[in-house]
């Protein structure tokens, strides 16, 4: 309970602060909402990802493969954000008035 588990969305949010590979990506989730991927969930998100157009690769470090979030990803990106801040903000205002 308490973690936050949309694959797509929590890459495209670690990607958001600059190109990672999936090692540094997982590691970032974890620091971000203590979400820890596994290494299928992950790749399978990425490669959905990538194939929308909302991420993409940079040039390979050593036996790594980066990526990077495109300028669609980060409209993605702002418009689920913008929406999970309204269903948040409706949430706790519903416990509050319990």
């Amino acid at each position: 309970m308490g973690h936050y588990s949309d694959p797509p969305l929590l890459v495209l949010a670690s990607l958001a602060n600059g190109p990672k590979h999936g090692h540094a990506m997982i590691e970032d989730i974890v620091r971000l909402c203590g979400t820890r991927l596994g290494p299928g969930t992950l790749y399978g998100a990425i490669a959905r990802l990538e194939q929308q157009g909302w991420i993409e690769p940079t040039p390979p470090e050593e036996r790594r493969q980066p990526y990077r979030i495109t300028a669609a990803g980060l409209r993605v990106l702002r418009a689920k954000l913008t929406t999970l801040r309204q269903f948040t903000k409706a949430g706790l205002a519903r416990l509050e008035a319990l």
